[in-house]
């Protein structure tokens, strides 16, 4: 039986070399999983669960501070975007009032008309 799972987890990529890993931050634990990003062994406490697989802490850091980054560029080019439209929107209102105050009769400015 022994045999038969040894042959199984070779053929699966060395599951049983997983057992014989230590973590990298903790020497005198057994290695639980393995970093996808980079391919570091950890312990249960060294690893955590994100967007459905297990990540070091490390690697969970540096995403999320490149979704920050991203997530700052989006929002500053968002601002950028919303005060060129509301400078726009006060120019073509002016623009037009403008040239509603130019179709009152000169007349009516004189105050003949009142």
């Amino acid at each position: 039986m022994q045999d038969e799972f040894q042959q199984f987890a070779s053929s699966r990529g060395g599951y049983s070399d997983l057992s014989r890993k230590r973590c990298d931050n903790h020497a005198n634990r057994e290695a639980a999983a393995r970093c996808p990003q980079c391919g570091r062994f950890f312990c249960r406490e060294c690893v955590t669960e994100h967007a459905g697989r297990v990540i070091c802490a490390d690697c969970l850091a540096t995403m999320v501070s490149q979704s920050d980054s991203r997530r700052w560029l989006a929002g500053g080019v968002a601002i950028y975007l919303a005060a060129l439209a509301g400078t726009l929107v006060a120019w073509m209102a002016y623009y037009y009032i403008g040239r509603i105050l130019l179709e009152i009769p000169h007349e009516f400015h004189e105050g003949l008309t009142w």
